[in-house]
């Protein structure tokens, strides 16, 4: 079983102890967004874990407890966004010089095949043409040296809550953004994949699409997976982990995960993240956050099943009992 620590919020910036916390207990509660009344309860026990996937933007509070997360047995690697955007796009991220300092201790730590580099979302603006992503990502890849071996990066994708966050953040700046992925702009596409192509080539980093319908495979970008069945083969040996993760698109390459967050709680309140669709719920959420829960938000009674496996349910004799 694979655990995605997370694709809703930054676990590792703003819910360690919570999470250690949870490690400790051996289980976690993963919470329907859509449904608050349907919980499911999942082992965090080394045993029952083939890896956990940790996706942040600033792993720093949690590199506290890696000793811990070693001696108990579990099996991590992260997933590291390093954007360049300023504070218009990325208002709560601490400066970039730092973020890459972090990148780089982790990786002296855990090794550089564990920390894949994601720049994501390349979003096009009159602020962020193309020639620009290009000229940061090389800049980064420069200070990435020996850090990491694998890029991953995608295009933005204007859909959903998401583009209209993006856009409330935009009005008064005289920004304007373009739709990369639109026909209009197909020129522009190519040039920024070849450009990072070149990037990775010149720097002997793997690259990757994310989640992109387009296929690059032409000049040499395969389209990808963060929950990598793959990669996690590699670097753990698991082999029971190849399932196609049924809930994400059809262009997500990723397998079968269960995700420990929620939506509408990172505070670092990108404008253009799909996962905080509203900001008045991010003040709110966090009063429905208790550190001795085991689900990221509210306390949830009764008895609740601990699933080993996401394979197929099974039965379990370790049910919990939750009296708050």
């Amino acid at each position: 079983m694979i655990i995605s620590a997370s694709r809703r919020t930054d676990i590792p910036a703003f819910y360690s102890d919570w999470f250690m916390k949870r490690v400790r207990e051996g289980f976690f509660y993963r919470v329907n967004p859509f449904n608050s009344k349907q919980v499911s309860g999942f082992s965090l026990k080394a045993e029952d874990v083939d890896a956990i996937c940790f996706w942040t933007k600033n792993p720093r509070p949690l590199m506290k407890h890696l000793d811990e997360l070693d001696k108990a047995g579990l099996k991590y690697y992260f997933q590291f966004t390093l954007n360049p955007y300023s504070k218009t796009f990325e208002p709560g991220v601490p400066p970039l010089q730092e973020r890459i300092a972090t990148f780089r201790e982790l990786a002296g730590r855990i090794g550089h095949e564990r920390v894949v580099w994601r720049y994501d979302p390349v979003i096009l603006s009159s602020t962020t043409p193309v020639a620009w992503h290009l000229e940061q990502a090389e800049h980064i890849a420069d200070q990435l040296k020996d850090a990491t071996h694998r890029l991953v990066f995608s295009f933005y994708d204007f859909y959903g809550k998401g583009q209209g966050r993006l856009n409330r953040a935009l009005e008064g700046t005289d920004i304007t953004l373009e739709d990369i992925t639109s026909p209009a702009h197909v020129d522009a596409l190519r040039q920024g994949a070849c450009g990072f192509k070149a990037i990775a080539d010149r720097h002997g980093l793997q690259i990757f699409s994310c989640s992109e319908d387009i296929d690059l495979a032409s000049i040499g970008i395969q389209h990808g997976a963060c929950i990598d069945g793959t990669l996690i083969s590699e670097l753990f040996g698991s082999t029971a982990v190849n399932n196609k993760d049924k809930n994400q698109r059809e262009s997500c390459g990723c397998v079968e995960s269960a995700d420990m967050g929620m939506y509408n709680t990172c505070h670092f309140r990108c404008a253009y993240c799909y996962a905080n669709f509203n900001e008045g719920m991010i003040e709110s959420n966090d009063k429905k956050h208790y550190p001795d829960s085991p689900s990221l938000l509210d306390r949830h009674e009764g008895r609740i099943e601990i699933q080993t496996s996401l394979l197929k349910k099974k039965k379990c004799s370790e049910c919990q009992q939750i009296l708050f």
